[in-house]
């Protein structure tokens, strides 16, 4: 069981924890242009994946053996990266550079994650310099440190979470705008969320400082 790493092309990871992702991935899957970006750290991709439009021919070259390119303009290439990813035998999926740069790409690459949560079997997040997003589709409870800012995404206005440990409660919240259950605060160390229906739900935990 492996931890693998996708990193896609957005902002390059700069903080400590995604850096340890980093180096301490099993393999490491790049959408195209993020693998000269790695190369130009210090390290080097286990797999490059897309359609190849951000990859310099210098590189195409370099990682010719590495290349799994598809042309399929129905997918993005971070989608292409996870559908590698899901046959080799992944223990964990942790993604990088899915968000920065343009703004349209970070939103649809954060809301991929609802689709890959839902059908792999292990723990798959995307992890930012900031914090991460993870999915939960059922009730779920979770350890966090006191005072940990969390933010509750859903795209469904007939949902109910009720919550526990959190400062502000969810109970009442009708989810149908993205701000609605935005920037909350555990106020104890395990946070519950008990949701009404199964339904795909988006939480973003920032770093604690």
């Amino acid at each position: 069981m492996k931890r693998i790493v996708i990193l896609a092309n957005g902002d390059f990871p700069s903080s400590t924890v995604t850096l340890d992702l980093l180096h301490d991935a099993d393999v490491i899957i790049c959408c195209d242009g993020a693998a000269e970006r790695l190369s130009k750290y210090g390290m080097e991709p286990n797999f490059v994946v897309g359609d190849m439009d951000s990859l310099s021919e210098k590189y195409k070259k370099k990682y010719q053996s590495l290349l799994y390119s598809s042309a399929d303009q129905e997918t993005n290439d971070l989608t292409k990266a996870f559908i590698l990813a899901r046959t080799l035998s992944p223990g964990e999926i942790h993604i990088l550079g899915a968000t920065g740069k343009r703004e349209d790409h970070t939103l649809g690459n954060v809301s991929l994650l609802l689709d890959y949560a839902k059908s792999i079997n292990c723990p798959i997040d995307i992890v930012t310099d900031y914090g991460r997003f993870m999915a939960i589709y059922d009730t779920a409870t979770l350890d966090v440190p006191l005072g940990i800012q969390i933010s509750i995404f859903a795209f469904d206005a007939t949902l109910k979470i009720k919550s526990a440990g959190l400062k502000y409660p969810t109970d009442n919240v009708i989810f149908d705008s993205l701000w609605k259950a935005s920037l909350n605060e555990a106020c104890e160390t395990s946070v519950t969320l008990t949701l009404s229906h199964r339904c795909g739900v988006l939480l973003f935990l920032a770093n604690s400082h």
